[in-house]
């Protein structure tokens, strides 16, 4: 997480500490424009399927987020899900989403592309 700005590396540590509390396959964070984090883990009931990155930005969403900044991802995957992406860009077009591994490791920053559109 060296190479990471401070802010970015502190929603990896928070996606991080949400997939080891849950025992879930993947944690995540993001954090929104007034600078609060919203932390989650994937959702797996019989009536209700989430990705981690899509609960967080459900849980920023509901407590009023104008927009985001950042998102990070920690997953035994080694890419993230299109409709988590897809979740990240209705609310910030340009966003970096942060892959990383369960040490915290950056596995990929997807960055947009110039139309805004994740790469």
């Amino acid at each position: 997480m060296s190479d990471l700005d401070p802010e970015d590396a502190k929603i990896v540590t928070l996606a991080r500490s949400s997939r080891a509390r849950t025992g879930a396959a993947e944690g995540a964070a993001v954090r929104d424009t007034d600078g609060r984090t919203y932390a989650a883990a994937s959702v797996a009931l019989p009536s209700l399927q989430l990705t981690a990155l899509q609960a967080a930005v459900a849980a920023a969403v509901s407590s009023g987020a104008p927009g985001l900044e950042a998102a990070a991802v920690v997953s035994t995957e080694g890419s993230i899900d299109d409709a988590s992406v897809a979740a990240v860009r209705d609310l910030a077009p340009k966003a970096p989403v942060i892959l990383a591994d369960t040490s915290g490791t950056v596995v990929r920053v997807h960055p947009p592309d110039a139309a805004g559109e994740s790469a």
